[in-house]
């Protein structure tokens, strides 16, 4: 499935110029936005039903916008969700483009430099992760305290656009410390408890063998999933500080006695996590700066 087939100005050899694209992106969203936007949220599996709770919603379709990718995962309705939450002014991903679906790794970069050119400096990612660490259990969120990158890409590869960001951005605090504390306590005000653990992001779209999900344990990391490694890269790239939430949907230690995973039940689990997930926003989005 070739997603560059598309065509649109400033497309040559099916492969558009990111700052052509984002420029033609911003020109079709910007007269549709109303006002700027502080924070960007990314809601991922289990997340989506947090942008019923944005007032005065404005809504934007990826489908709308030249060039954009499309999501074409389960539960993910793919449009930008503008409007106030919690006393901010925020625009939502509702659904979010993935590497398994074909897209590549700069289409993934291209709605946080668009959320980045609306206004937002703050980017609150969530994501549904199967579990690694076997005290996590399916249902719970957890913070993302930092991240493994095993997609095998980045969005930066290529020519660097100073005026996106440097050319070596510095990763080491990808995961903002103040905000993880900030969420922390915005999840002990709306009484969760909230783990920290490192996520680590593969391309999927399988689910990990018994062997990798050791290995992946091995390494430190806590959870695994298939999104927001590009996206972090991306924003911190283009000078937005990030934090990051995981709903736990399934247990991914890889020890003997697991059980196979099925899709219907990380589905299942994601929103329960989720719900659970929504209740930290509300709180949080108050405390940012």
């Amino acid at each position: 499935m070739n997603r560059h087939a598309m065509t649109a100005p400033g497309m040559k050899d099916g492969v558009m110029q990111e700052a052509a694209r984002l420029d033609l992106a911003w020109a079709a969203s910007a007269p549709r936005i109303g006002a700027a936007p502080d924070i960007a949220l990314i809601l991922g599996s289990g997340l989506g039903e947090l942008a019923a709770a944005i007032e005065d919603a404005i809504f934007l379709s990826y489908g709308d916008i030249p060039g954009f990718p499309v999501s074409t995962a389960p539960s993910h309705a793919g449009r930008f969700v503008l409007g106030w939450l919690a006393g901010r002014r925020v625009v939502a991903m509702q659904g979010r483009v993935h590497l398994y679906e074909g897209w590549s790794a700069q289409d993934i970069a291209l709605p946080v430099r668009l959320m980045r050119r609306m206004g937002a400096e703050t980017l609150v990612v969530t994501n549904a992760a199967g579990a690694l660490d076997p005290d996590l259990k399916p249902g719970v969120p957890m913070l993302i305290e930092d991240h493994l990158n095993l997609t095998g890409v980045n969005p930066l590869t290529g020519p660097n656009d100073d005026a996106l960001g440097p050319r070596f951005p510095d990763m080491s605090r990808a995961y903002d410390p103040d905000l993880r504390a900030l969420a922390l306590a915005a999840a002990a005000e709306a009484g969760e408890h909230l783990p920290s653990g490192i996520y680590c992001g593969i391309a999927g779209p399988s689910l990990e063998t018994s062997a990798e999900r050791r290995w992946m344990r091995s390494t430190g990391a806590h959870a695994v999933g298939m999104s927001t490694v590009l996206e972090v890269t991306a924003a911190i790239h283009c000078g937005m500080k990030a934090v990051g939430l995981s709903a736990i949907t399934n247990a991914a230690a890889g020890g003997p006695d697991q059980q196979p995973d099925t899709i219907e039940e990380v589905m299942a689990n994601a929103e329960i996590a989720g719900k659970r997930i929504g209740r930290i926003p509300t709180e949080l989005l108050p405390r940012l700066p």
